[in-house]
């Protein structure tokens, strides 16, 4: 079992910046892919990005792509996700996620933090 805790998220304005942290406790952090996922009310969860155990491959959802940026320090079995220029449609639950599989589909993640919301006033 993999525990995940997330936190960092708040209020922010409109072109601020925040950054998500997510700690994860229980079997070795590595070798596993590391997701971060957001939702919106009304919304279906969708990914946002995701990294290798090494941290050489990255992905990002176009929305966010020069924007957010995702990494990882296996050491302290954390992963990042520092967001800047932040729109209002950013406004989510975001949340992180572990897996065996490279991969931006929801379903093959295993394990799921508990979320932290990230409100974009404009």
């Amino acid at each position: 079992q993999v525990q995940l805790v997330e936190s960092g998220g708040g209020l922010v304005q409109a072109g601020g910046s925040l950054k998500l942290s997510c700690t994860a406790s229980g079997r070795a952090f590595g070798p596993y892919v590391m997701g971060w996922f957001r939702q919106a009310p009304g919304k279906e969860r969708e990914s946002v990005a995701v990294i290798k155990w090494s941290g050489g491959s990255t992905w990002y959802a176009r929305s966010v792509k020069e924007r957010f940026t995702i990494s990882r320090d296996n050491a302290k079995n954390t992963v990042y996700l520092q967001m800047n220029s932040l729109k209002p449609e950013d406004t989510a639950v975001y949340y992180c996620a572990a897996g065996a599989v490279y991969s931006i589909d929801k379903n093959d993640y295993d394990y799921w933090g508990q979320g932290t919301q990230v409100t974009v006033s404009s």
